[in-house]
């Protein structure tokens, strides 16, 4: 490789490291002059937890996502792949996978219920992954859900796209359309024959700059399948950008997003936000960290987008979080002043796995009762210490106190010390409505506890209102 490239490589890595995003810093938050947009920002920062869903032919494998395609990420997303040492024919297997991908037990509705029943408040689906394959009914290109080599395609939710987007939509939650702005498949992007040869990477094959031509090409490609999804499937709140190495002035990779995106807002959906992930600016409206969650509270709008398993595609083999972790994070997530995007990977045959819809389940059960704490709310000093997150609703002057339990058997004691500094009037234990007797020390809060809530397995957390009458 040349060290025009080695270069190349090297830069693209600070934004992508084993198939994982970095996240843009809070001073790169662009605050939108539209009032409009700023209003659906606050929506959006009033949701807290959406679902997040990867999905595609890929399931069939159990592998990641379409990074095995990539030859320079090899070293780190084809540790399953053993049943060849041929990339080439590799590469040909999995584009060949929607010639089997046949999820007859998908049942939207039913998704959507779930969802719905266990506090989850909007919906992000991939589109399209990096690999091309589209999930709706394009008529960009034959590689879709309702091409004809799909064995899906006569089925009545053919167009997973929209039948997942009514569904979700008619429980009320809203819509998060996941898009990547690479093209895998399309020899727009990944042409053959040219200067890369068959050694591909997550870029074009050749230099956009030395042929305009091409490139031009593959903005009007993306520019109409972006316009498809945002003109014929009804509302959708956010439009969620993916591969943020294609970018203004990064190696001539420019689609021009500005253009397309102001053309929605002003013929189609005048609501829409952007996350051009890693990217900065204007539109990325929202910030979103990957499996991970900032080490401090952030004041603009962001989403850490975290997995129920290890993964974001379906594996085989996942491990799925329990409740108590779910809550956890979410609370880590929510105190610091962010929503939590959490991601299940659905199986090649339509279903969930049972697993994740155990954890969420469980999860949902423990919103029911500490929820008022996380929707609706605010950032809120101390935010987070590890053992305590905080939150508040200032229209009704309550903070909320979360006390983690990181096991059930870690010992509940009679009396708690809340680290939080302002003064209050009143305390409730959220869960019974019990009034608390408490005295404040240099330490915080002293709380005395009912004798209930001393039980033998540890609650996932306990959930204090303080009334501060500020």
């Amino acid at each position: 490789m040349s060290e025009t490239k080695d270069t190349v490589l090297e830069q693209e890595e600070q934004i992508v490291e084993s198939g994982v995003h970095n996240f843009s810093k809070e001073d790169e938050w662009v605050k939108p002059e539209d009032p409009l947009l700023n209003e659906r920002l606050e929506w959006f920062k009033d949701q807290k937890l959406g679902l997040m869903m990867h999905w595609g032919p890929y399931s069939q494998l159990g592998l990641v996502e379409s990074w095995a395609l990539s030859d320079e990420d090899g070293d780190w997303s084809r540790n399953d792949i053993d049943w060849t040492d041929d990339m080439e024919h590799f590469k040909q297997e999995y584009f060949d996978l929607n010639k089997t991908f046949n999820p007859i037990r998908f049942q939207p509705e039913e998704w959507a219920q779930m969802a719905a029943d266990n506090g989850f408040k909007y919906f992000l689906f991939t589109t399209k992954h990096h690999d091309g394959f589209c999930m709706w009914d394009t008529h960009t290109t034959d590689y879709r859900i309702t091409g004809k080599d799909t064995p899906f395609h006569t089925h009545k939710y053919a167009d997973i796209c929209r039948a997942l987007f009514d569904a979700f939509r008619a429980k009320g939650l809203g819509i998060s359309a996941y898009f990547s702005k690479a093209d895998w498949h399309t020899p727009y992007y990944w042409t053959p024959g040219m200067e890369r040869g068959s050694h591909m990477w997550r870029g074009p094959s050749y230099d956009p700059k030395a042929y305009p031509w091409l490139w031009e090409k593959f903005v009007e490609f993306t520019h109409e399948q972006i316009m498809e999804l945002l003109t014929n499937y009804g509302r959708i709140e956010c439009l969620w950008l993916d591969a943020g190495w294609v970018r203004e002035g990064r190696h001539g990779q420019d689609i021009r997003l500005g253009e397309v995106v102001e053309r929605a807002r002003q013929t189609t959906q005048p609501w829409l936000l952007a996350a051009d992930r890693t990217v900065g600016g204007p539109y990325e409206n929202i910030v979103t960290p990957e499996q991970t969650i900032p080490e401090h509270p952030m004041n603009i709008p962001w989403e850490s987008c975290i997995t129920v398993g290890n993964s974001f595609a379906f594996g085989f083999d996942d491990q799925y979080k329990s409740a108590r972790q779910l809550a956890h994070i979410l609370l880590e997530v929510v105190s610091k002043g962010g929503n939590l995007a959490l991601n299940v990977g659905p199986q090649p045959d339509g279903r969930l796995p049972k697993g994740a819809v155990r954890s969420i389940k469980a999860l949902g059960e423990w919103l029911g009762t500490n929820g008022e704490g996380i929707y609706g709310t605010r950032i809120c000093g101390p935010y987070y210490t590890g053992d305590w997150a905080f939150t508040r609703k200032e229209d009704i002057n309550v903070s909320y106190a979360f006390r983690l339990y990181r096991n059930e058997n870690e010992a509940v004691q009679s009396q708690v010390v809340i680290p939080y500094v302002e003064k209050v009037e009143r305390i409730e234990l959220v869960g019974t409505d019990d009034v608390l007797s408490f005295q404040r020390t240099e330490d915080g809060l002293v709380v005395e506890l009912p004798q209930a809530a001393a039980t033998e397995v540890a609650p996932i957390t306990l959930t204090f209102r303080l009334f501060t009458n500020q």
